[in-house]
């Protein structure tokens, strides 16, 4: 009897070992659930990415106004009614990167000696470093 026993336990186990660890077990199971899930996140911010491209797409086929933010932006481009203000820091000579531009005529404007300073430059000459006098 007790043989019989211990012949239907190993039996038992041997039915089990392929449902938790052979192929198709629990355990891949598991791993692939995971592994899907980790794909459905990326697939979601991959998705996120796309549908802002496709908006910025669609906004500089049919709209000037992402166009000319771009060249302002990445290209330094004025209008040619606008003259540029580039602040310097007071501090040291080299100039910070906030830009201004403005929609005015030609003005002077005079540096303050505590504060940063407006340098108003040719709107005809490309936008180059200057150099605090301090």
């Amino acid at each position: 009897m007790r043989l019989l026993a211990v012949f239907l336990a190993v039996c038992i186990v041997l039915l089990q070992w392929p449902l938790w660890i052979g192929k198709g077990s629990w355990l891949k199971v598991w791993q692939i659930e995971s592994q899907v899930s980790e794909q459905k996140k990326q697939n979601d911010k991959l998705a996120a990415r796309n549908a802002a491209m496709d908006a910025e797409v669609r906004d500089l086929k049919t709209g000037t106004d992402a166009i000319e933010e771009r060249a302002r932006n990445e290209l330094g481009m004025i209008r040619a009614d606008e003259v540029f203000f580039q602040i310097l820091d007071g501090r040291n000579s080299t100039p910070s990167p906030t830009t201004i531009p403005a929609v005015s005529g030609p003005a002077a404007v005079k540096p303050t000696e505590s504060g940063p300073s407006a340098v108003p430059l040719d709107a005809a000459k490309p936008a180059a470093p200057l150099m605090s006098a301090h």
